[in-house]
């Protein structure tokens, strides 16, 4: 939730982040990963080992990359509203049985809860991510930003929203194929 009196760029993680996390064990399959990760409705989350600690990152980019690299499976169509195109997922029951640590994203990106959001935003576009995992002192997960909550913050600061009479709602855009000249 973010808080509407806190000016955009004092917002910290803990302030942006969704603390309600969907956790993968290091150890499920990454059959099962997939089907956590469909009845969750989300596209990612953090993988932890069983101290509890965050190891990695499992999400659609990954299932992408395990379907483009080793089997070019059959595609299926999403049953979860987590996956907008048939593309992004393939049926779960094609999937290896294999640990989710032999397919995750190691060593991912992790802040702690004071992380700004331009360090928050500029995480994201340097290593082109669509979210942070937000853990406490000893690596455990606490909660999750994702590029959309970076965006729902914009939004909820912008002047427009605040005052939309003193806001220009006209908007000009010219393609220039389509220009004359």
């Amino acid at each position: 939730m973010i808080p509407e009196t806190k000016p955009l760029f004092s917002l910290t993680a803990v302030d942006l982040m969704s603390a309600s996390l969907v956790m993968v064990p290091e150890e499920m399959s990454l059959q099962g990963a997939a089907h956590l990760l469909a009845q969750a409705a989300v596209t990612g989350a953090p993988v932890v080992n069983s101290e509890g600690r965050c190891v990695g990152l499992l999400s659609a980019t990954d299932f992408l990359h395990w379907m483009d690299r080793d089997h070019h499976a059959r595609v299926a169509c999403a049953a979860s509203p987590a996956f907008s195109a048939s593309w992004q997922m393939v049926e779960p029951d094609a999937l290896p049985d294999q640990a989710v640590s032999d397919y995750m994203t190691r060593d991912p990106i992790t802040v702690c809860d004071t992380a700004t959001i331009g360090e928050l935003a500029r995480k994201m576009v340097d290593v082109h991510i669509h979210r942070v995992i937000v853990v406490d002192n000893c690596g455990k997960p606490i909660g999750i930003v994702s590029s959309t909550d970076v965006l729902a913050a914009v939004v909820q600061a912008d002047p427009a929203r605040q005052n939309p009479k003193a806001a220009d709602t006209t908007v000009s855009r010219t393609n220039p194929r389509s220009a004359k000249r």
